[in-house]
């Protein structure tokens, strides 16, 4: 006959058992460095994870391999020697990140400019959205393992760069903008050429759509994944696309109008679940919604002055009043060597740009040079909810998440 041996086992013990099981069970997770130079990562971005299996138990980004200090170098030069600077934030829409910057200086010295330079500077943040989101819808799908929808979007992005560049003379790092105006009018020709574009674009994203929107494949891997709950997006600072993907209607082009576009007709995409899915298609959207304004900005577009031909102490006069007039010449002079003449005060100042709210607070103690200078960048807050809603996910999906964020390091890091 078998003889039954009994213990008595305290709450403690059991306590003590479990945390030496619970030690154990965290014993066996493996840490995994994602980046900071990986492809997945879209830039020197560098996610520390822990892994139970092929589940993330823990995902810990970190920042700062692109650091460079803008806001230290704003101090140490004039207002317009600064806009260079800011095309390095989101180097994906530079035209953008001008005007958001000139309208912060603006704000503060209290000018005002034309209406032909308003329109230029929507058409020209227009055309930077759409260029960042074909990218970035491009890139997504490759995230997701779709490689065809990227040729169609690259295509169309090239005939953007060839736009800015009849536009700016640059391709990429634009400058365009200045404080008090714009570096130069729209050449002849080129609102014609900007709305052939606008007519032949909804074609390739037709295409896009076909081959992603109701892909099998495409919406497995991003339906459901990446949920971001709208609490959670709006506690962390989340803005632009992202946030609108969580059923947010918030878009400071409706809400805080700037460079009148409330004179334009337009509707603001929004999701339902915040998942990844919902943020493709909010941007797809985004797309159609920004040719509507162009088109409607070209219909309309005003005639005058593309600079504030008033703020003489801001605003360096066009090259051909410089070489013909004595005024003009001192003027330019003054303006290059001191900076525009902006008086003392601080403002903040946001524009809705496509990775979402771009922001500068400026401290002016008067004259040229700004005494500080601090940047809200959408991205960095876009990357800041990751240790929140990762977890739990497996590894095969961090790369449609990073993808469906669409940000960039340079204005992360700064």
């Amino acid at each position: 006959m078998s003889k039954t041996v009994s213990r008595e086992v305290s709450i403690g013990d059991v306590g003590t058992q479990g945390a030496i099981a619970s030690e154990q069970a965290e014993g066996s997770r493996m840490a995994l460095n994602v980046g900071p130079s990986h492809p997945t990562t879209h830039g020197v971005l560098r996610l520390i994870m822990e892994l139970d299996g092929d589940v993330i138990a823990k995902c810990d980004p970190v920042l700062g391999y692109l650091h460079r200090g803008d806001e230290k170098i704003a101090e140490n030069m004039t207002y317009n020697q600064f806009v260079p600077y800011t095309d390095r934030l989101d180097y994906l829409a530079p035209l953008a990140n001008n005007v958001a910057y000139a309208l912060t200086v603006e704000k503060l010295a209290g000018i005002g400019v034309p209406e032909r330079c308003e329109a230029i500077r929507v058409l020209v943040c227009e055309l930077a959205r759409i260029s960042s989101h074909l990218l970035g819808m491009g890139v997504f799908g490759m995230d997701a393992g779709a490689w065809t929808p990227f040729m169609y979007t690259f295509t169309e992005r090239e005939k953007l760069y060839i736009l800015f560049e009849e536009l700016t003379g640059a391709r990429f790092t634009t400058s365009y903008t200045r404080i008090g105006g714009v570096s130069r009018d729209v050449p002849e020709g080129w609102l014609e050429r900007v709305t052939e574009f606008c007519q032949n674009l909804p074609r390739a994203v037709d295409e896009v759509e076909k081959l992603l929107t109701r892909n099998r494949i495409f919406i497995d891997r991003t339906e459901g994944i990446g949920e971001i709950s709208k609490e959670d997006a709006l506690a962390y600072g989340i803005t632009g696309p992202n946030l609108r993907a969580c059923g947010v209607d918030l878009d400071l082009r409706k809400d805080k109008p700037y460079c009148g576009y409330e004179k334009y007709e337009f509707d603001i995409p929004i999701g339902t679940r915040g998942d990844c899915y919902d943020r493709y298609l909010v941007r797809i959207e985004e797309v159609r919604q920004s040719i509507r304004i162009i088109e409607q900005v070209i219909e309309d577009f005003p005639s005058g002055l593309w600079y504030a031909e008033d703020a003489k102490k801001i605003f360096a006069p066009p090259k051909e009043k410089i070489l013909t007039s004595m005024e003009e010449l001192i003027q330019n002079f003054m303006i290059v060597t001191e900076g525009p003449r902006v008086p003392p005060g601080e403002v903040y100042f946001e524009a809705e740009n496509p990775k979402g709210a771009l922001g500068f607070y400026l401290i002016s103690k008067g004259g040229g040079v700004p005494y500080r200078l601090k940047i809200r960048a959408p991205s960095f807050c876009n990357l800041s909810i990751i240790e929140k809603f990762v977890p739990g996910h497996m590894l095969s999906d961090i790369t449609v998440i990073l993808g469906s964020l669409d940000f960039v390091m340079g204005e992360c890091d700064r």
